[in-house]
């Protein structure tokens, strides 16, 4: 897993991750709050799990969820872009690492489940499912963390999902790791919610999570 060197601060404002966070605004009636709708998470799922929006985060408007650690500090602040052109990031990210993003309290929940993106854990959360977005950022102690539990690596579909649970593999050796792809011809596992539905992502997710298949 490649190392992603994140600003501290906010470009242009100096701004800290706990700074740019406490001044996000509720998600409620913003454009923010339409942004999670079209990608088929309602926007209490989304509030519940802490995303905020920022009208101007480095320049641009995004949905803004804070990344914590397994204590509950938070160690950054995570930003999608409502909107990107061709040639501009759809992600920024500014803080320190160590930490992740946390769905219904994703930390306890068993069995572990390990996602990449913020709304891939969104969309397992709108099936009931709790989980954990790495925002492709190394976790600090997750080898302690998962020691003895059962992992599911739920990563993209693809060469790229595939290179990611096999990282897994080798830095969880004490985990009893299984791989979970999206459902067929579904990339990830928003595309797999809007494409196919919550009652079809939600049946793919029960039959493979409590029959270990």
């Amino acid at each position: 897993m490649r190392r992603i060197a994140d600003p501290l601060y906010m470009p242009g404002s100096g701004l800290t991750a706990e700074e740019i966070y406490a001044q996000a605004l509720p998600l409620t009636g913003t454009p923010g709050q339409a942004y999670a709708e079209r990608r088929c998470v309602p926007a209490e799922i989304a509030a519940a799990a802490g995303v905020r929006f920022d009208p101007d985060f480095a320049g641009r408007p995004a949905v803004v969820v804070p990344m914590r650690d397994h204590g509950g500090i938070l160690t950054a602040v995570h930003g999608r872009y409502l909107h990107a052109t061709r040639y501009q990031n759809k992600m920024l990210t500014i803080g320190t690492g160590g930490g992740a993003v946390a769905i219904l309290n994703g930390w306890q929940a068993k069995p572990l489940i390990l996602v990449e993106g913020l709304f891939d854990a969104l969309s397992l959360a709108v099936c009931g499912w709790a989980s954990i977005a790495t925002i492709g950022r190394p976790i600090a102690r997750l080898a302690e963390l998962a020691s003895g539990r059962i992992i599911w690596a739920a990563f993209d579909t693809g060469r790229s999902g595939e290179t990611t649970a096999a990282a897994y593999r080798n830095r969880l050796p004490e985990a009893v790791m299984h791989r979970l792809p999206p459902p067929p011809r579904c990339k990830d596992w928003n595309t797999a919610l809007v494409k196919r539905g919550p009652d079809v992502v939600s049946k793919w997710l029960r039959t493979h999570l409590t029959t270990g298949e």
